[in-house]
C-alpha cells in the first residue's frame, strides 16, 4: 500500500483495545489468581529475548491482560501502515512501522511475510504512558470465543474475504478447476474457522 492511499484511510481505520499489561511481582502467584477467577488463560510463553507472556481474558471480554513488570497498553489494527498514518496525521509522534528479528532488538519495516501480530507502531502520551500498536489480521487458536464472529470495521471484514478469495482459488485447484455454487457457505466457514484459530477448510 502506498503512503497516498494509506492516508487516505487514516479516517477509517480502527484501533481497538486488545491488552492492558498489568506489573506483578510473582508471574506464577498471579497466574493461579487469575485462572482461580475463571479468566481464560490465552498464552504463557518464553519470548525471544527470554522475557515470559503470560495472557489472560475475562470471560465476554474483548480485552486481555498481560501479567508483565512493568504497566503498557496494547491496540491492534487490521492494517499497521494504514494506522500508522492515521496517528501520524493527528500529529501523534508515532514510530516507524517495525517487527522483531530473532533478539530483542526492532527491525525496520512490517514483518516481511505480514505474519498476523509481527508488525508494530509505538507511541506515548504525555505522562509517558507508553502504547503499542500491533497488527492482527488473523486470531490466533483459543485467542476468541469459538461461538463468535466480529469484525470492528469494513476494512478488517474486506482482509478477511480477500484471504478467503485466495485460499478459494486453491480450493478450486484441487477440485478440478470447476466453479463451486457453494462458494458463500465456503467463505463463511473459512472466515468463522479463521478468527477462531480453528483448523482451515481445503
Amino acid at each position: 500500500m502506498t503512503n497516498a492511499n494509506a492516508t487516505s484511510q487514516a479516517s477509517t481505520i480502527d484501533l481497538k483495545l486488545e491488552v492492558v499489561v498489568i506489573p506483578v511481582a510473582d508471574v506464577d502467584r498471579a497466574k493461579q489468581f487469575y485462572a482461580g477467577l475463571g479468566w481464560r488463560l490465552d498464552a504463557d510463553f518464553v519470548r525471544s529475548d527470554g522475557s515470559r507472556a503470560v495472557q489472560f481474558t475475562p470471560p465476554g471480554s474483548p480485552c486481555s491482560i498481560h501479567l508483565g513488570t512493568a504497566p503498557g497498553l496494547f491496540l491492534v489494527a487490521s492494517d499497521i501502515e494504514v494506522a500508522r498514518a492515521a496517528l501520524a496525521e493527528r500529529g501523534i509522534d508515532v514510530s516507524d512501522v517495525f517487527h522483531r528479528g530473532d533478539g530483542p532488538e526492532r527491525v525496520s519495516g512490517p514483518d516481511p511475510q505480514r505474519r498476523s501480530y509481527s508488525s508494530f507502531a509505538s507511541f506515548s502520551d504525555p505522562d509517558g504512558n507508553g502504547w503499542l500498536v500491533q497488527e492482527v489480521t488473523a486470531r490466533l487458536p483459543g485467542r476468541v470465543d469459538t461461538d463468535r464472529t466480529t469484525f470492528n470495521s469494513s476494512a478488517e471484514l474486506a482482509a478477511a474475504l480477500r484471504r478467503a478469495a485466495e485460499a478459494h482459488g486453491e480450493h478450486e485447484k484441487r477440485t478440478g478447476g470447476q466453479h463451486d455454487e457453494n462458494w458463500p457457505d465456503w467463505y463463511a466457514d473459512y472466515v468463522v474457522r479463521e478468527q477462531a484459530g480453528k483448523e482451515l477448510p481445503l
